[in-house]
């Protein structure tokens, strides 16, 4: 430096430190000072310039901004290379000036040429506001400020004009120049801004706005101002977008796998190394079964790692989050050593006053620069985290599309909708937490550093303490991770059991078990609280650890500090630095058993996604879509197929040529695999060998009608264009104008989830409608014609599929049941037993004489053929008028034509559920057709009004502030005296912390007045005494809390829902998906279990810890108060902004998440219909957008975050500032200890200001639980289960007459009635039969027998007893339904006969015995406690029949009701019903809701129904001889 500045003086402490007026030296203000802004821009600039060329966003007009900016920075060159002219002018006039004159300014001059260059090269690549060059400039003023107050010190004595004056003009131009750089350029052109209407203010925002988060002001203000709703939201950055993350996921995936397949692995050598040696000499030694197992090994070698992906994909842009902690990490440790220099300060008599104040502004300055850095941090790691998110679950939705069959079965819908919700999930709290891993052991070390210097050795018996408290820690971490899967698995099984009961409801409410199974529910929640209360247990000590912890450290560290040595003396800086340090430590510690097993949660979570992953795809090439020129438009040579690739053969060595434009019917019994060969063809088996080829496009109607959630015509449409005239033709075609005129939006009606609000008829020809207008080229068509009546599925015939319909000159396919329409059908394939038995048409056939001869034979020839022509001639005569009613289908009510069709259609179903693969899942169909009740009985005029009104109410997210009342009702729950008491509690523990805290403060006063000695170990025991009793009301605390109080309080409000939800009457579960209530049972239950406790109790202890602050602050320095006051203001006004718009944005958020799984759930149910119709890439799109829809509201609340953190952190920097400043002006009066506390304390407050407010919108958003349950818990219930005063006697009804006394009913308050004044008598042990056209009201008549419908006039009594008048379970468990879907639960067979366990082994072996079941179950190796899946899939649909049939045997009442009861089962399955009902039911009454009029020709009556009345009531001969509607149904059914 001498050389450089001559004779300069460089520094002098006299002149800087030792005086009140203090100022730099000259040498020091030449050089130094300009240096440093000059050497940051060129060390940045390179690395900037690198980014700005790789991320070009467009760019910007010249603006006069920058114009005025560019010219400045000309100007500030041209200005300092004036002092640089100037020193040569000098030198020329032989005045030598030293070095330092003509460097600085060239070097000055330079850097100004680089800013003004980046300033045009940020326009070109259209950087809006600047950051480099916004700390360039602040550093720059703030260098000048000191030259510039040194000049204005001494300016009388002015010798250099020329630079005095140049001087003032680069201060003022600089000082212009940053002021210049806080405004933002226009967006560059073409960019989003401009052409979005709602876009992100972030991305014009400027560099000030970005660091502050200000530019979220704006949205925080809107949603004080009035709730925010979804319009309100930004759209979503570009880069954050479904469209650029997950195809960007995917190919680092595609790149990861591909890799994986090129790599031998050292597995996979060694496999070949087996094989070769033994192969060379004795071919036959390595049987293929051995080489299949070496292969397998070769496939296991090497997996792909996602993890790699995951970390290309988004690894650099987490860097630049840690390159930030890394930064806030360092600056963290500054803080203490000013603390230090502070206490010091205060024992200085004579110091200098600006020293104290600098220190507590350099505090301030450390702490806010902390405070802005951490937020950019976090604000990194949560955009990655975000962005994962998505990628991960754009990739498993696009692999969900392409997934074989066997890897479907691997994984429920269940478990892979939580790979979406649960995995992605983990990976996002992971993220954030993810710099921790390395931040920590640097935080320890750095601070054990410190702490070394400050008091030697004793530090490691702290230390000691702290890592004792590690293993302690992560073991109870461990524990409380096996109990979280435990309990996790209670939870699962809650929910499933929940779930099936949701589903089969109805059935629940018919056999009176709601008891039943309510029990077994609560049997499943008290286990799952037991686990909860061992947990309770474990986070009490983890939570005492904890909070202890760094009281502990300082103790034994004190403790051992003093003793060790006579001479060590423990005075305030050593103690509360130590403090200071020891609070720093707290925090790595405590995060790093969390991150570890935040990592294994997320490692085990990777595993799963990646296994996922890696499933095997359907191949695409297994089917040859190429359009060849052959006749043949569907050509299968010698294919074998199966349903995986280990499974044997399900379709063995199949050959069929189908020729262009023909019709094919396959047909064959149940199991035969007519399913699997229409599977084979869209290419989901797995081909094992042959070919298969198809021309052109395909279209598919699944036997199961896969509906979504849109509207009908969106159902019908699937993507194509709207076509008017060509829609309109479709829908006659299918028979569904009527339908539309019924529905309550026309084609616009909302279809509820899996169709709920159609019938299965209606299902099935949307299904239809939707093929028929997709103008494909090959139609495969897996029996539509079951599920809508026999003259429905004529017209269907005839209008669409058969030879002059709409699908003349079309390749159709069609799997049928319907005999009669085989002799239209150009070819006839039948299978048997997975083999092609014979091919031909109906004639060729029927010479043959063989399988297909013997199944016609069976079946009456006769009957069908003059059946055929009657229907046509009828249906020719009056198809006018016969129409519109009936084409509703609302259920297969019609009388079908003959025996046969149903036969066919029940077969059909039991091969759905042989093949419980199927398609669709087939616990999808016994839940779809259960739902549809009827919903149509209500006039057309009537639904006119109600257009468009939306069957399923959309789920209501409550807004503005959550209601005293909800925590009102939580308090009520834990108990009001143990919540006062609880809070007492709290505030004990605090007031033991303050003491202890206070105590320390005292004992460091001792070093001044030299009193150590004598009082060391009363010091120690009485700060041991304080720091335990403290620990000590933690624990009790935490156990009455959380084990106790709130426990209570989840087991009650758990239980008060379910009770309501039990009690709900049918018209409930109607109206409110399943989900959504599964969603309160899951989501907002487990809330209440462990989220809500865990809040408050952080709640608590921070709001304590916060007042102590205050507490302690206004104590030592009273002027305190005055800043305290405009502090907690601007606080209170920061939460309230912040609370209302965050609680919004969750709202929001979580009410845009669920449609993201229930359009992933709809995806995997229907992935072959998607994959048929090739719509694949749309429903990409389609859940992206959701997706994206979901992070639209989930960016701000993690902004929100941010926007509050630097608020609430400014708040508490200011604090820490006034703490010290108060302390520098009382420090005569203050003792060094009381300032060591006073801002050591103060330090700690930003941390608990900022939990506190997030704890309290945390507690606001999470208590909405509480009132979500609460509001299911006061649904409306249906009558009594029991009335005391009025219990029929035990054996009652003791004959079974019914009466029906002028008896209307309808469906929902407001709809017309379903049953207008119907009066019969019904004497004991008649059998009635019920028919009627679709809407007659026949199946209300059961549901009014059992009171799932309540009358709206008149009575009905039964054996004298009026029904309304005596409790539900008593009326339900005296009477009996065979019900139209059969519905199994999961459990036991014995438990799905009797779940109450009334009955003994014996008479349940004989009712299995009487229903046909005995045979099948005493083969199976459980016999009565074989398990049945969810929905009995593992019992094909005729076997759930007869279970259904069974629990009728056993229960035994005096009235039966049957309900359509026979559509599931083939002929004989149904004679054998038909009888056992005829033997056992003797002398029961019967009412069968007739289905196919053969089986009631036999019964005492039959009560025809129309329009809600009765018609006809007489017995079947006189009806018939009477020539009315029945003789024109019996005609229809040619039974006359």
């Amino acid at each position: 430096m001498k050389h450089l500045c001559g004779n300069l003086t460089f520094w002098d402490s006299n002149l800087t430190k030792h005086t009140n007026l203090p100022d730099l030296p000259a040498c020091f203000q030449l050089s130094i000072l300009p240096w440093t802004p000059c050497i940051y821009l060129w060390l940045t600039s390179p690395f900037y310039i690198l980014y700005l060329k790789r991320n070009n966003r467009g760019y910007i007009m010249m603006s006069i901004l920058n114009r005025i900016k560019t010219v400045l920075g000309l100007i500030l060159w041209i200005v300092c290379w004036t002092d640089l002219f100037a020193s040569f002018h000098e030198m020329s006039q032989n005045q030598s000036k030293p070095p330092i004159y003509f460097v600085t300014p060239l070097i000055v001059g330079m850097t100004m040429l680089l800013a003004t260059f980046l300033i045009q090269y940020e326009r070109l690549k259209g950087v809006q506001s600047s950051g480099v060059l916004f700390i360039f400039w602040t550093i720059s003023v703030l260098c000048a400020i000191v030259p510039f107050r040194s000049k204005l010190m001494y300016q009388n004595g002015v010798e250099d004009k020329l630079r005095f004056t140049m001087f003032y003009i680069y201060f003022g131009l600089t000082l212009i120049q940053l002021i210049l750089s806080c405004f933002n350029e226009k967006p560059p052109l073409f960019s989003s801004v401009v052409t979005d209407p709602n876009a992100c203010p972030e991305i014009t925002a400027g560099f000030l706005s970005k660091m502050t988060f200000w530019w979220f002001t704006g949205l925080a203000i809107k949603g004080y101002k009035s709730p925010l709703e979804n319009k309100d939201l930004w759209s979503l950055n570009k880069q954050d977008s479904s469209e650029l993350v997950v195809p960007n996921l995917l190919s680092e995936w595609e790149v990861e796998k591909s890799k994986a397949q090129s790599e031998p692995s050292v597995k996979e050598q060694a496999a070949f190394r087996k094989t070769s040696p033994d192969a060379e000499p004795n071919h036959v030694s390595v049987s293929p079964e051995e080489e299949e197992v070496l292969l397998s090994k070769r496939k296991e070698a090497r997996q792909p790692s996602f993890l790699r992906a995951l970390l290309r994909a988004f690894g650099p842009y987490f860097l630049i989050g840690s390159a930030f902690k890394l930064l806030q990490d360092l600056i963290t440790f500054v803080n203490p050593q000013l603390l230090r220099m502070l206490i010091e300060f205060t024992k200085q008599s004579n110091a200098p006053l600006w020293w104290g104040y600098s220190l507590a502004f350099l505090m301030f300055g450390t702490s806010l620069l902390q405070t802005l850095i951490l937020h950019q941090h976090f604000q990194y790691c949560f955009v990655t985290g975000m962005r994962l998110r998505s990628g991960i679950i754009g990739a498993i939705y696009r692999k969900a599309l392409v997934i074989t069959n066997e890897a479907k079965r691997s994984s429920t819908v269940g478990e892979v909708v939580n790979l979406m919700s649960v995995d992605a999930q983990r990976f996002m709290d992971l993220v954030t937490f993810l710099n921790m891993l390395w931040s920590a052991p640097l935080q320890i070390i750095l601070a054990l550093f410190f702490l070394w210097q400050n008091l030697g050795p004793s530090v490691l018996a702290g230390v000691a303490v702290m890592v004792l408290l590690i293993p302690l820690n992560a073991f109870i971490a461990m524990k409380t991770r096996t109990y979280q899967v435990e309990q996790m698995k209670h939870k699962d099984e809650r929910i499933k059991l929940m779930n099936e009961i949701l589903n089969g409801i109805k059935v629940l409410k018919l056999y009176a078990w709601e008891v039943s199974f309510k029990e077994k529910i609560l049997q499943i929640r008290q286990k799952e609280l037991a686990v909860l209360r061992k947990t309770a247990y474990l986070s009490a000590l983890s939570t005492m650890a904890w909070t202890s912890a760094p009281f502990m450290v300082a103790l034994t560290t004190f403790a051992v500090y003093v003793n060790v040595d006579e001479r060590n003396v423990l005075d305030a800086e050593k103690a509360f630095v130590s403090l200071s340090l020891f609070n720093i430590l707290r925090f790595p510690l405590n995060m790093l058993p969390q991150v570890i097993s935040s990592i294994v949660q997320a490692s085990v979570s990777l595993k799963r996604i990646q296994d996922f992953l890696s499933h095997d795809e359907l191949d695409p090439e297994s089917v040859d879509r190429r359009n060849n020129a052959s006749e043949y438009a569907v050509s299968v040579v010698n294919g074998t197929f199966s349903w995986s690739k280990q499974d044997q053969a399900t379709l063995d060595n199949i050959n069929v040529m189908v020729p262009q434009g023909s019709l094919l019917a396959v047909v064959g019994h149940v199991g035969c695999g007519k399913t699997s060969l229409v599977c084979a063809l869209l290419g989901e088996m797995e081909k094992q060998e042959g070919q298969i080829s198809i021309r052109g496009s395909v279209a598919y109607v699944p036997q199961q009608a896969w509906i979504q959630n849109a509207t009908l015509r969106d159902n019908i449409l699937f993507g194509r264009p709207y076509v008017e005239q060509k829609y309109n033709c479709v829908l006659e075609a299918c028979a569904l104008t009527p339908d539309l005129e019924v529905l309550p939006g026309g084609d616009q009606t909302e279809i509820g989830e899996k169709g709920i609000n159609l019938s299965g008829g209606q299902r099935q020809r949307v299904s239809l409608a939707r093929a028929l207008y997709s103008e494909a080229d090959v139609y495969l068509l897996d029996d539509p014609l079951s599920a809508v009546d026999a003259h429905v599925a004529k017209h269907i015939f005839d209008k669409v599929i058969g030879p002059e319909g709409a699908l003349k000159g079309k390749t159709r396919i069609l799997v049928t049941h319907g005999i009669s329409f085989l002799p239209q059908v150009d070819n006839i394939l039948v299978m048997v037993d997975g083999h092609v038995s014979e091919m031909g048409s109906y004639q060729d056939l029927l010479k043959q004489n063989g399988a297909f001869a013997e199944f016609l034979r069976n079946y009456s020839l006769e009957d069908i053929i003059e059946d055929d022509e009657l229907i046509v001639s009828l249906v020719d005569a009056d198809e006018e008028e016969e129409f519109p009613e009936d084409a509703l289908s609302n259920h297969t009510d019609m009388v079908d034509n003959e025996p046969v069709v149903n036969e066919a259609r029940r077969h059909f179903m039991r091969q759905m559920s042989i093949m419980s693969n199927d398609l669709e899942n087939p616990k999808k169909m016994s839940r779809r057709r259960r739902c549809s009740e009827r919903k149509h009985p209500e006039s057309p005029t009537e639904k006119k009004e109600l257009k468009m009104d939306k069957l399923i109410q959309a789920e209501t997210a409550e807004t503005g502030r959550v209601k005293f009342k909800v925590y009102w009702e939580y308090a009520k729950a834990v108990g009001p005296f143990l919540s006062v008491f609880i809070c007492f509690l709290y505030g004990c523990q605090s007031a033991a912390s303050i003491g202890a805290n206070f105590w320390l403060s005292d004992w460091t006063n001792d070093a001044q007045s030299n009193r150590t000695q004598d009082q060391v170990s009363m010091r120690v025991g009485v700060y041991a005494a304080l720091g335990i009793s403290q620990g000590a009301l933690i624990l009790a605390n935490c156990l009455l809390c959380r084990a106790y109080s709130m426990l209570k309080a989840a087991h009650q409000t758990h239980l008060h829902m379910l009770h309501a939800i039990l009690r709900a009457p049918q018209a409930f579960f109607e109206a409110t998906p399943s989900g959504r209530v599964l969603n309160r049972f899951s989501k907002d239950v487990d809330t209440i279990d462990s989220v809500i406790p865990e809040n408050i109790d952080i709640w608590m202890r921070t709001f304590w810890y916060t007042v102590n602050v205050l507490i302690v602050c206004s104590a030592l320095t009273p002027m305190f108060l005055i800043v305290i006051v405009p502090l907690m203001l601007f606080y209170w006004w920061v939460q309230r902004f912040y609370v209302a718009t965050s609680r919004q944005l969750k709202r929001l958020e979580s009410v845009s998440r669920s449609p993201i799984y229930s359009h992933f759930s709809e995806t995997i149910t229907g992935t072959s219909v998607i994959r048929a119709y090739g719509r694949n890439a749309a429903f990409v799109l389609m859940s992206d957008m959701k997706v994206d829809e979901n992070q639209k509201s989930y960016y701000p609340g993690i902004v929100s975050n941010r926007w509050l953190g630097v608020r609430i952190e400014f708040i508490g920097n200011c604090i820490v500032l006034f703490a010290a400043l108060f302390a520098v002006i009382g420090k005569d009066k203050l003792s060094p200890g009381l300032v060591g506390l006073s801002v050591s304390y103060a330090l700690q407050v930003t941390m608990s200001l900022n939990w506190m407010v997030r704890m309290t919108s945390d507690l606001e958003s999470n208590i909405v639980a509480v009132e979500r349950v609460k509001e299911y818990s006061e649904t409306q219930t249906e009558a009594p289960w029991i009335v005391k005063d009025k219990q029929p006697p035990p054996d009652w009804p003791p004959k079974g007459n019914v009466e029906f006394v002028d008896y209307s009913v309808r469906y929902r308050e407001g709809l017309d009635l379903v049953l207008r004044n119907v009066s019969l008598k019904v004497k004991g042990g008649e059998k009635i039969g019920i028919v009627g056209r679709t809407g007659a009201g026949k199946s209300s008549m059961t549901l009014c027998l059992f009171r799932l419908l309540e009358a709206a006039d008149g009575e009905i009594v039964i054996d004298e007893v009026k029904i309304s008048e005596i409790g539900l379970h008593d009326l339900r468990s005296k009477l009996t339904i065979i019900p139209q879907e059969p519905v199994l639960f999961s459990g036991t067979l014995r438990m799905n006969l009797d779940p109450f366990e009334k009955y003994t082994d014996e008479e349940v072996w004989k009712v299995l015995e009487l229903s046909h079941l005995k045979k099948f179950v005493s083969n199976q190796t459980s016999k009565l406690d074989l398990e049945c899946s969810e929905g009995g899939e593992n019992l094909s649909v005729g076997q759930r029949q007869l279970v259904c049939l069974a629990r009728a045997l056993l229960r035994k009442t005096r009235i039966l009701v049957l309900d359509e009861a026979t559509a599931a089962v083939d002929l004989e399955t149904d004679d054998l019903i038909q009888s056992t009902i005829r033997t056992q039911f003797e002398d029961c009454t019967v009412f069968t809701i007739a289905h196919r009029l053969n089986t009631i020709m036999d019964y005492t009556r039959v009560l025809v129904l129309d329009k809600g009345q009765i018609a006809e009531f007489d017995t079947p001969t006189n009806l018939i001889a009477q020539k009315g509607i029945f003789y024109g149904m019996a005609k229809d059914a040619g039974l006359v």
